[in-house]
């Protein structure tokens, strides 16, 4: 048999494989087919960490990571319930839980604090309370309270309180003496030499313009009101050198028609006591008087004024020795320890003399001592 058919039929087997080759695109032998087969089921079965460390394993991972962003990213955007409370165990210093009464802080959408809210201002309710408290308690200290310039008659009181301006009602006390000994009635001080006059009124300081302020006074009330002081506020303020709190202090302690005298002891410690923050006189006797009933303007005048002399000082106030010391937003302001506190104590409280050379008698059981007169050691 010859060899040459068996040669051409291989050539023709060779001639098939080269055309499907190149028909499909370098077709694989069956036995290598099987070879890489086996070689990606083995692959696959190996462990996470021995797959092809290289750039697959960063493929593989990042649409997984992708994922996860995607599921988390709407959690960011949730609000929380404007109803929902946090324990206040679990909130952080400064903020204090949303829903709570005062609350200091929010949060806003997208996981931010808002700013923090101021607290809440008094209420009018308890403000109203805890001032006619501090009035009640002012009373226990000074129920001997009084109006701390001497005087016998609506003039002298009236003529007093004007030569208070810019001294000391003890400087009044021991000027007005001399005074109205040698002028007891508004005919006479209106009738008199003003160089003599301004001789008798030089301690009280700012003599001059006192002259002629109680000789302007005391004529107005010969020719307008027969020489008698008037027991009506819009008459008062009308006479030279009045203004509504020397209105207010003759009225109540002359006629006994209720008022609220706005000194500069009286501003000072109602503005620390948060009952007004206004400083114009007129507008804090308004506010004030609406805290009270007005049979009690007089004695809560006296009250607050004797306080601010004796222990809530304007420099240094004596916040350890004081009986309100839980009702006032102010305390700290002043000397807080006991002792030392005590030692700032003025007038009776601190055992010294009062302001007057001739105090009511429940002045002198409670333990006042009466001030010197003038020129006396």
């Amino acid at each position: 048999m010859s060899k040459t058919p068996v040669r051409a039929q291989a050539k023709g087997a060779e001639r098939v494989a080269v055309r499907r080759d190149s028909a499909v695109g370098e077709q694989v032998p069956a036995e290598a087919k099987k070879v890489k087969k086996a070689t990606k089921v083995e692959a696959a079965a190996r462990p996470a960490p021995a797959e092809e460390p290289g750039v697959k394993a960063v493929r593989k991972a990042t649409p997984k990571k992708a994922a996860a962003v995607k599921k988390a990213a709407p959690a960011k955007k949730a609000v929380p319930s404007k109803k929902a409370t946090v324990a206040p165990g679990n909130v952080a210093p400064g903020i204090v839980a949303s829903g709570s009464a005062d609350a200091a802080a929010t949060e806003a959408p997208g996981g931010k604090a808002r700013a923090k809210k101021p607290p809440k201002a008094e209420s009018r309710t308890a403000l109203v309370r805890r001032a006619r408290r501090i009035n009640r308690e002012l009373a226990e200290v000074y129920p001997y309270a009084h109006p701390e310039l001497d005087f016998e008659s609506p003039f002298q009181l009236i003529v007093a309180t004007v030569l208070s301006a810019q001294t000391t009602d003890l400087r009044v006390n021991q000027t007005t003496p001399a005074l109205f000994a040698k002028y007891p009635t508004p005919e006479d001080l209106a009738a008199a030499n003003p160089e003599e006059v301004e001789e008798i009124l030089r301690p009280c300081g700012f003599f001059r313009a006192k002259t002629k302020s109680v000789m302007g006074l005391s004529k107005a009330l010969v020719e307008d009101f027969g020489g008698e002081v008037p027991g009506r506020l819009e008459d008062l303020v009308k006479l030279p050198g009045v203004g509504r709190k020397t209105a207010f202090v003759v009225l109540g302690n002359a006629f006994g028609r209720p008022g609220i005298t706005v000194d500069t002891h009286f501003q000072r410690l109602v503005r620390r006591w948060k009952w007004t923050e206004e400083t114009d006189p007129d507008k804090i006797e308004a506010a004030v008087g609406a805290l009270f009933p007005k049979s009690e303007w007089t004695m809560l005048s006296h009250h607050v004024i004797f306080h601010g002399r004796r222990i809530c000082h304007a420099r240094k106030p004596a916040c350890g020795a004081c009986p309100i010391a839980p009702l006032c937003p102010a305390y700290g302001e002043g000397e807080t320890d006991p002792e030392k506190a005590k030692k700032l104590l003025k007038y009776e409280k601190g055992g010294f003399p009062g302001q007057r050379l001739k105090p009511p008698q429940a002045y002198l059981d409670a333990g006042g001592i009466p001030a010197p007169p003038l020129g006396a050691g």
